[in-house]
């Protein structure tokens, strides 16, 4: 996905659960193709028999209060399951979507999808429906650090893919060591851009990272005003749960220009 100029505005990223929708649901989806986002975000994992399903977290608990692995569960079996959950200040429950349904909800509505791997099995699993489904411009891959990065470049190299930066490395390194470290690791397992917690973002990153020719997607910004300063700085992209919010800066913008 080519990054939008440093005088565009940012592609709007939708959170999964973007609008207090819950995580992780085909509701969540509807809700950032309705408000217009550029892309959908959602987490990746594998059940026991290889089905990649939406979620972030591997163990769950069920209404009737059992524990489940999503790894250790056939999906014969996880589909008739309902967890437990909270959102939006409330206890609810769910059942779980798989990747297939997201996946053919995003298709016609033109929408991208970055698939959040939470799992190295999520590669294929994920290749595989979007090879099926004919949809290799209209995906791509992040949740994918270093190590996942080389292996998602060994098995699948067609798919595009962000690097995740290492949080830890710039909490335990010199800034400047773990930026160049980052662009390296990027362009070592070809990613096409680098996925970063909006905080470590500086004018500098960004100088750093455009000069190895890599557009920066931040997450996960909800306040109007780092919105802006983001958009500003020349990202490519803002991950975002208040969509709305992104949308409204972006229409407001236009029409100053």
């Amino acid at each position: 996905m080519e990054a939008e100029g440093r005088n565009s505005f940012p592609f709007i990223t939708a959170h999964t659960g973007c609008m207090e929708t819950l995580d992780n649901t085909l509701d969540a989806v509807r809700m950032g193709i309705k408000l217009g986002a550029d892309i959908v975000e959602d987490d990746v994992r594998v059940t026991k028999d290889g089905i990649a399903v939406l979620a972030h977290d591997d163990i769950w608990t069920t209404v009737a209060g059992r524990s489940i692995s999503i790894s250790e569960t056939s999906f014969a079996e996880l589909k008739n399951v309902e967890v437990a959950v909270d959102y939006a200040g409330k206890r609810g429950s769910m059942n779980f979507s798989t990747l297939e349904e997201m996946l053919r909800l995003i298709k016609p509505s033109g929408t991208i999808a970055n698939l959040d791997l939470k799992v190295d099995e999520a590669v294929d699993a994920a290749a595989e429906l979007v090879h099926r489904l004919g949809m290799p411009e209209q995906v791509f891959l992040s949740g994918c650090e270093r190590e996942r990065a080389l292996l998602a470049q060994r098995r699948q190299p067609q798919l595009r893919k962000l690097l995740n930066a290492d949080i830890q490395l710039f909490r335990t390194s010199p800034y400047e060591f773990a930026v160049g470290q980052t662009c390296r690791e990027a362009l070592e397992a070809s990613c096409f851009g680098i996925n970063i917690y909006h905080e470590i973002v500086t004018p500098w990153f960004m100088e750093r990272a455009h000069a190895s020719g890599l557009p920066v997607y931040v997450w996960t910004v909800n306040e109007t005003r780092l919105m802006e300063h983001y958009a500003d700085l020349g990202v490519a992209s803002i991950t975002a749960r208040n969509v709305q919010a992104l949308v409204d800066l972006k229409q407001a913008r236009a029409n100053e220009a």
